[in-house]
């Protein structure tokens, strides 16, 4: 089966690992969020398809899921000491892929260019394509101090501030890298991995080109929110404070236009009457992947609950 997978966040790439590793794939494509990147020190970080990309790599910081496994942190501290804004926790491995990737798009490659050789480094053997070649940065419009981009709001200021919208800069004149709306195209499923729908995957979808493309394909989701709560990050959160109450149902109706079916857990059972009025088949699971084995079968029972609806 040929899948294309979006994808941002820890959750996204667990969930892409476990569709690269299961043997009912022989052709996947994960297309990652580019919101979440930004210059630092000079160097062009792009958090989401790091994690993305370290997860398929077995190198992600098990503890985290983001970052380098057995990293030091000697660069970050020695700044912290010349008092340097050490906000921003980057580990001595992470700098050199920022280096070197900030080297390579400095000698005219693009970043799927980029994307595709530092993968190949890494032994990952399924295609990672940032969502476009053009910068597209999140934009956090909140309450208290009003826009913000995404990082200062995520990390410097730990998602604290009140969100009133996301504004996802320059993306109606930014175009699919090369590669994108190909493997959407040849795709059996499309599936949406258990990322943040405003700010992983939402950068994504508004992309020219990338929805409507989405659209004529069978998609499948897996919910990131379980029991009202998410296992990581703000999502829940963002979902109160844009006056939604944060749940399966809520990540359904955010994605209804799209989706065929949605994997939600049993702490969510309840809802799965509501969501299938809405004409989303809903696949009652466990969602939460504690460990490699977990993303495995999350994702053999997504495709399997995609083979089945097809018949």
């Amino acid at each position: 089966m040929r899948v294309t997978a979006l994808a941002g966040g820890v959750g996204g790439a667990k969930l892409a690992d476990g569709l690269y590793r299961s043997p009912m794939i022989n052709d996947l494509a994960v297309i990652v969020n580019i919101g979440d990147d930004f210059e630092h020190f000079g160097l062009t970080i792009c958090p989401d398809l790091d994690t993305v990309c370290y997860t398929l790599a077995g190198i992600a910081n098990p503890d985290t899921g983001w970052g380098q496994s057995e990293d030091t942190y000697a660069v970050i501290k020695t700044l912290e000491r010349l008092g340097g804004p050490s906000w921003f926790k980057l580990g001595d491995k992470d700098i050199a892929t920022h280096m070197e990737r900030t080297r390579l798009l400095r000698a005219r490659n693009r970043l799927s260019t980029v994307t595709a050789m530092l993968s190949r480094k890494w032994g990952i053997e399924c295609c990672v394509l940032p969502a476009s070649d053009d910068p597209v940065p999140t934009i956090v419009s909140t309450v208290e101090m009003g826009s913000l981009a995404f990082q200062e709001y995520f990390v410097k200021y730990q998602y604290q501030p009140q969100v009133v919208e996301f504004i996802f800069k320059n993306a109606s004149k930014a175009q699919p890298a090369p590669g994108v709306l190909e493997a959407i195209e040849a795709s059996d499923l499309i599936i949406f991995c258990p990322s943040n729908p405003w700010v992983s995957l939402d950068p994504i979808l508004a992309i020219p080109g990338i929805r409507e493309a989405v659209s004529s394909k069978r998609v499948i989701a897996i919910s990131p929110i379980i029991g009202g709560k998410t296992v990581k990050g703000p999502a829940a959160k963002m979902f109160k404070e844009l006056g939604i109450y944060p749940s399966a149902l809520a990540v359904a109706d955010h994605y209804r236009s799209l989706l065929e079916g949605i994997l939600i857990d049993h702490a969510d059972d309840a809802l799965a009457g509501a969501i299938d009025r809405m004409g989303i088949k809903p696949l009652v699971t466990d969602t939460f992947m504690r460990h490699i084995p977990d993303r495995i079968r999350l994702a053999e029972e997504a495709i399997h609950f995609a083979k089945r609806n097809e018949q």
